[in-house]
């Protein structure tokens, strides 16, 4: 029978100066390895910046291309332009108020405020685009929400005199005609509606004076003969007409009279 002993570790009979070069082989195989994983992480990294930096560029020239054709009033084309610029760049607040103007030379005065309110989202110290937005507002008839604008944009940027003598100025004389005209139509309502509820009536037609007349002689012949109604003890109702020349006296078998 075979003898039972303890089994070998592994590696037991390995070499020391063996074991020491594996170690050492395995110390630099993990060196580069780090290395690799961090060569891999830069490159990444540049090549994300290269990618932005492309998106960046061509979103530029999208922008001028689009400049170009508005300047020319081909505003649809260059509506086009800034949209594919938007879909490089979608923080660039520039692009959306640039946007909003073009549509509001296209009357197109809901989207031209949409867009004006996303360049002071991404934006919000752009005095330019509360201006913007503020014209934008304007021509909805959102006077009280344009002086705002307006005002936002003079707070920015204090010296911007076009916002306060041309858009603030404007906005302001719009809102006075518009309390003005709010007032009229008012008082106008007021007299329809006073005219309405008193008719004119001539009072001293001849049809008016022969109605009172007859009314009068009505309730004279009302007046001057009177009835009354006369139970007696024994339970017999009798009505009585009462002149006023030869008023009716009961005699001593009345109960109740009543008129």
């Amino acid at each position: 029978m075979a003898s039972f002993g303890w089994k070998r570790k592994i590696g037991e009979k390995v070499s020391k100066a063996t074991s020491q070069q594996f170690e050492a082989e395995a110390a630099d195989d993990k060196d580069l390895g780090d290395d690799d994983d961090a060569n891999w992480v830069i490159a990444a990294k540049r090549r994300k910046e290269v990618l932005l930096e492309d998106c960046v560029r061509k979103s530029k020239e999208l922008k001028d291309e689009g400049a170009n054709l508005a300047e020319n009033r081909r505003y649809r084309e260059a509506l086009v332009k800034w949209d594919e610029a938007l879909q490089l760049t979608p923080e660039d607040a520039t692009l959306y108020e640039m946007k909003s103007q073009v549509l509001m030379s296209l009357h197109e005065m809901f989207p031209a405020v949409h867009a004006a309110e996303m360049a002071v989202q991404r934006n919000p110290r752009s005095w330019d685009a509360w201006q913007t937005l503020g014209r934008a507002q304007l021509g909805l008839g959102e006077i009280a929400l344009a002086i705002r604008s307006f005002q936002i944009s003079l707070h920015i940027f204090p010296m911007n005199s076009e916002v306060w003598k041309e858009d603030l100025s404007w906005a302001r004389k719009l809102q006075e005609q518009q309390k003005a005209t709010k007032t009229e139509s008012a008082q106008a309502l007021a007299k329809e509606l006073v005219q309405e509820s008193i008719p004119d009536y001539d009072f001293e037609s001849d049809e008016i004076v022969a109605v009172c007349a007859a009314i009068a002689e009505k309730e004279k012949a009302v007046s001057a003969a009177k009835t009354m109604v006369i139970v007696s003890a024994s339970g017999t109702v009798e009505t009585v007409t009462e002149q006023e020349n030869c008023p009716a006296t009961p005699d001593e078998t009345l109960f109740i009279r009543a008129r």
